[in-house]
């Protein structure tokens, strides 16, 4: 009689023991989730502002390069507007060289 206590006693110990472990593994899968969302969260905002950095310094240069545009046609017509003779002359030079290239493949 006293065998089978002892070995009713173990099974409820034992029973006891694997819903504490069982109890363990499930908080240990929710923690292991949730640092998974956090590091994705984490990683997905730096990966935003990464994208959100690059779109700015794009954005920015392609700024810059309107402004050197604007910047160097004023400077043409400036030059224009003091040497017209010499914008003209520069013009019929090129007009005449594109003429005889494209003229002279009969």
């Amino acid at each position: 009689m006293n065998d089978i206590k002892r070995i009713k006693e173990a099974s409820q110990d034992f029973a006891a023991d694997f819903a504490s472990l069982r109890d363990d593994i499930t908080k240990l899968t929710s923690s292991v989730f949730e640092l998974a969302r956090a590091q994705a969260s984490a990683t997905s905002g730096t990966v935003m502002d990464t994208v959100d950095g690059a779109r700015q310094k794009l954005s920015d240069s392609a700024a810059e390069a309107q402004n050197r545009l604007r910047g160097a046609g004023s400077d043409i017509e400036a030059m224009i507007e003091r040497n017209p003779l010499v914008a003209v002359l520069t013009a019929l030079s090129a007009g005449l060289l594109v003429g005889m290239m494209s003229g002279a493949r009969k």
